[in-house]
């Protein structure tokens, strides 16, 4: 099943034929292998492991771009910071009337692509169809695009001396974030051995876990390329060590751990969805050490807790504010 975006570019597979096409966004479908009868070559760049990990050997999972094509198809996505971010750097290495398709649903913003890159060159609506808008523009002036410019830092009291590095589109970019402050505050005890931090944006519980507890062996984790860029960062700012991997929940986690903390997502794109949560939940007792400790913090009015009294017996809430909760569960 296709999703409702390449739904719509079905019907414009015209533009497709003998051409070397590159995909990119949020794309999350077998689209791009069904148009490879039609198109001359077929390239995808992608920022999240979640959809590369499944097709290693056919996406690019980097932070930065160096494919090119003869047309480029951009799926849109709620976060307009990645976005623009993504979509600069593709037309800032483009050709010479870069061709490109832009797809997105109408409740994701898409409409707002015209303002984006009309400075750039001409983009007109094609088509409009499953509550989507495609767009066709051809690129006649390259914007700049410089990667450094995009980085951001912040320090905050709660989780002083650190400071913390971070690319748009990335989990506690800009600020810490209320859940994680609350997780933090629950650490008040040294812990040892090997720790996981699952999902782990910017490197903050990584970061501030490894620099409390310096003998931790630290491991981190998100699907997100900017994310494990960011969490890098923060890392190497603060002089700190611990190892940093792609992986979709734990898809590419080997070993068992001592401690697994998570501040775990509930977005995907503008719906709520529970599939990574209920993934970590139901999986982590098998990566956990005889009487380890899965530690998250969740809104509180999700429905973690019978999932939690289902696949450990019982659950504690550590600490709890009228918007979040912190639960432990022992292996």
């Amino acid at each position: 099943m296709i999703s409702l975006e390449s739904q719509v570019l079905e019907r414009h597979l015209d533009f497709f034929v003998d051409q070397s096409v590159l995909f990119a966004g949020g794309i999350n479908d077998a689209f791009p292998q069904q148009i490879q009868g039609k198109a001359r070559s077929v390239q995808v760049w992608s920022w999240y492991f979640d959809y590369a990990g499944k097709r290693q050997s056919a996406v690019d999972f980097s932070v930065e771009c160096a494919l090119q094509a003869d047309l480029i198809v951009y799926y849109w996505t709620k976060n307009k910071q990645e976005v623009a971010m993504q979509l600069m750097q593709l037309l800032a290495q483009g050709a010479e009337n870069q061709q490109m398709l832009i797809i997105g649903e109408n409740r994701c913003g898409v409409r707002s692509v015209e303002n984006l890159l009309k400075p750039y060159g001409e983009i007109a609506k094609i088509d409009s169809a499953r509550r989507c808008g495609l767009y066709h523009f051809s690129l006649k002036k390259r914007p700049h695009f410089d990667l450094t410019s995009y980085w951001k830092s912040y320090r905050t009291e709660a989780i002083s001396p650190l400071t913390i590095w971070s690319l748009p589109g990335v989990f506690s970019a800009n600020e810490l974030d209320t859940g994680t402050s609350l997780l933090l505050s629950t650490l008040d005890s040294p812990l040892q051995g090997d720790v996981l931090d699952l999902g782990c944006g910017a490197g903050v519980i990584g970061a501030y876990v490894k620099m409390h507890n310096p003998k931790a062996n630290v491991t981190m984790c998100d699907i997100h390329a900017l994310a494990l860029a960011s969490a890098e960062r923060t890392l190497a700012e603060n002089h700190l060590q611990a190892k940093v991997i792609a992986s979709d929940v734990f898809s590419h986690i080997e070993g068992k751990f001592d401690v697994i903390l998570s501040n775990p997502p509930f977005h995907d794109g503008i719906d709520t969805a529970y599939r990574a949560v209920s993934e970590l939940i139901r999986q982590a007792k098998a990566y956990l050490k005889n009487g380890g400790e899965l530690r998250i913090v969740a809104n509180a009015f999700l429905p973690y807790p019978d999932l939690l009294d289902q696949h450990f017996g019982s659950h504690r809430v550590l600490a709890k504010t009228g918007k979040f909760k912190v639960y432990s569960v022992r292996a």
